[in-house]
């Protein structure tokens, strides 16, 4: 029998849809704290008694009288699951910029999503009316990479070819902090998941993280010895990966800023590099064709994907940490699984090169946008195209799916972005 901590006190629960799992907040020694019980297993077939049953023998938190608060929780995951897969219909067309749009983002609500351009600006927008909410000048370049602070919202941060970074109020467009020091363009950016720190990664070959409350510079990570053009927060934001042109990834300790390991192995440029939810795992795509999965803790590769002929452009995982897309210049794009590392369909169809490929927040769609003017929908079991995605007139370089995963954003080179519901 397992015994609660005398000083452990359960406060309450919170249900987290994607992926599924569920937080527990608690009181220890006079701390609040949360911890999560993650369930990427479950299916709307899972016995709902036998996993309460099953949690409750590993969660001392869980006793006996919160039995039946969790299978409650456990079903309404169920019944979110089951839910049905819509057919996304054409909404609106916003001519968003001047000049060529460089990417879109949503807040986790979906209720707003922003813009960059090539015009210096990046623009807010209500999903809803298609209205401008803001326009946030100030940047004397491109304006390339943008991120709101997911799950709070308050908060943008902005790169540019200046070789700035910016952050600005969500709700006010007002710019708190500019933050200078990189010697080159901006070109990836990241907040943590506490959203105290921004990180940048710049094409002078560094990587920096700046103080989001004071505008400072926290930390300038060195090591890389050609451009750093992707980047990515764990979950638990204690660790940074960065990719490189110069072949290779890092992964850093955020509080030290010190390089744990050096992932060598590639043979040209990465694309993208991500954690998994879990943290476990980092995957990388690349240049020379390939996908790499390497353990986090380790810094080990333990599987290389070669199945594409031409470059690898971007590369990521479900939110379960149990499937990897691949997005490949040849046209294609594949899902491989990341435990057995085979590859489960190829997704044939576009007729051109794929730049950006992301997952439904449930795992089971997957979205590709392409030079082909278009963005497609796939089915992840079966490789089938379930929906072209069409009416831009230049290529797609940017698509991303709302949190609740019922509206998908594209942004084009015609310098507008389309809505779909």
């Amino acid at each position: 029998m397992v015994c609660v901590d005398d000083k452990m006190k359960l406060k309450r629960f919170y249900l987290r849809y994607y992926p599924p799992g569920i937080v527990l907040e608690y009181e220890k020694r006079g701390c609040l704290r949360s911890k999560s019980i993650d369930l990427f297993d479950l299916t709307p077939e899972t016995n709902p008694d036998e996993l309460v049953a099953e949690i409750s023998q590993s969660e001392p938190l869980i006793t006996a009288s919160r039995a039946d608060q969790v299978k409650q929780l456990i079903l309404r995951l169920q019944q979110k699951q089951r839910q049905k897969n819509h057919r996304f219909c054409f909404s609106k067309e916003l001519k968003a910029h001047i000049l060529p749009l460089t990417n879109v983002a949503f807040d986790k609500a979906g209720s707003r999503f922003i813009t960059g351009s090539y015009d210096r600006t990046c623009r807010v927008w209500d999903t809803a009316s298609g209205t401008e909410l803001h326009t946030l000048e100030g940047h004397r370049n491109v304006v390339y990479a943008i991120t709101f602070n997911n799950p709070y919202g308050d908060k943008i941060a902005t790169a540019s070819f200046d070789k700035t970074c910016k952050l600005w109020c969500a709700e006010t467009g007002v710019c708190f902090h500019t933050f200078r020091g990189h010697t080159a363009e901006i070109v990836c950016l990241a907040f943590n998941p506490q959203s105290t720190l921004v990180a940048t990664g710049s094409m002078d070959s560094t990587a920096k993280l700046w103080d989001v409350e004071t505008g400072e510079e926290a930390a300038t990570l060195c090591g890389h010895t050609a451009e750093v053009i992707a980047l990515c927060f764990n979950t638990a934001g204690n660790q940074l990966v960065t990719g490189s042109f110069d072949h290779t990834v890092s992964v850093w300790d955020v509080a030290s800023g010190r390089r744990i390991h050096a992932l060598i192995g590639h043979r040209g440029e990465i694309t993208n590099v991500q954690f998994t939810w879990g943290c476990s795992l980092i995957v990388s795509g690349s240049m020379d064709k390939t996908c790499k999965l390497w353990e986090a803790g380790s810094g080990k590769c333990v599987a290389t994907l070669a199945e594409h002929k031409e470059e690898v452009l971007d590369v990521c995982f479900d939110l379960s940490g149990q499937l990897i897309a691949t997005a490949c210049a040849d046209g294609t794009a594949r899902v491989f699984s990341a435990t057995t590392h085979q590859c489960l369909v190829t997704l044939e169809g576009h007729d051109g090169e794929i730049s950006k490929v992301c997952f439904s927040p449930q795992g089971n769609r997957l979205l590709t946008a392409s030079v082909d003017k278009t963005a497609r929908l796939w089915d992840v079991q079966s490789g089938s195209c379930l929906q072209i995605l069409e009416g831009h007139t230049d290529e797609i370089f940017s698509c991303v799916f709302n949190y609740e995963g019922d509206t998908i954003i594209t942004g084009s080179k015609d310098n507008t972005c389309r809505i779909w519901y």
